[in-house]
């Protein structure tokens, strides 16, 4: 009863403390966003005094020579494409920073219409990115299917995004796990989102090390981790099933072949 009572407790304290990460986060993300409005901002205005700029050297290129013109023209083209990629690159955190405020905004069990292709693209590659950050050396291919065209399905965002990082987090570390054994390895995850008979069908596949009988056995359990102290709370698949199969009616299953990989899927009930 004692050892039930401590790990209910520690159980807690890390509820806690996502619940805290996640109001950081929110934060975070809402301080950030201010700056990269007037990194875009003054990008398009830049952009257009390029444009300005290139009309004057139009009006006057008979007063350069050759090579100068050349040069500027060049020039001119270069911090032109420099200005799209900031814009492009500014308005993706943008979008990012929106999706991690809806999320962190979302009532409890509140089910919202969402476009389930961009949320699980992003939290994709916010967890490369995370990981990359943590393991400079990281790298993979990433393989995605989204279904094209598929409307807006009805799901808790604030939950289903956090399953989303959970399995690609594991898988992350699968693949890098199994590349610290191996230089021709080549670490690949897939990912793909489609509907089939009225069910949303959200997969994560990937080629790491795989689990063993005992992994398979205890993975829903609290507190089971195969990462180092300090790199896993142990909760990660006990809350992802939760989350899909009593807070979205769903199923979630998984098949893995060890030292091959493992696969993960989500399917969920599509709400008329």
């Amino acid at each position: 009863m004692e050892k039930q009572m401590e790990d209910l407790k520690q159980k807690l304290k890390e509820q806690e403390k996502l619940a805290s990460l996640g109001l950081l986060s929110a934060g975070i993300a809402h301080e950030i966003q201010n700056p990269l409005n007037f990194v875009i901002n003054f990008s398009k205005m830049s952009g257009k005094l390029l444009n300005d700029l290139t009309e004057i050297v139009e009006d006057n290129e008979d007063k350069l020579p050759d090579d100068d013109r050349e040069e500027v023209e060049n020039i001119v083209a270069d911090l032109k494409e420099n200005m799209e990629k900031i814009v492009e690159h500014g308005e993706r955190a943008i979008s990012i920073i929106r999706g991690i405020l809806l999320m962190s905004r979302g009532k409890e069990n509140e089910f919202l219409p969402t476009d389930i292709c961009k949320l699980v693209k992003e939290y994709v590659w916010l967890s490369y990115h995370a990981m990359r950050a943590n393991h400079k050396n990281f790298n993979i291919a990433i393989h995605e299917d989204y279904e094209e065209g598929m409307p807006q399905i009805m799901v808790i965002p604030q939950d289903l995004s956090r399953a989303v990082l959970n399995v690609m987090n594991n898988a992350c570390y699968a693949v890098w796990q199994k590349s610290q054994k191996s230089q021709d390895y080549k670490p690949e995850v897939s990912v793909s989102v489609s509907t089939a008979k009225e069910n949303l069908v959200v997969t994560f596949a990937d080629n790491g090390e795989g689990m063993t009988n005992e992994v398979k056995q205890r993975l829903y359990d609290n507190f089971f981790t195969t990462k180092p102290i300090g790199q896993g709370t142990g909760l990660g698949m006990s809350i992802t099933r939760d989350i899909i199969e009593n807070k979205h009616h769903g199923k979630l299953t998984f098949d893995s072949t060890e030292g091959q990989g493992a696969t993960f899927t989500f399917t969920i009930p599509i709400k008329k």
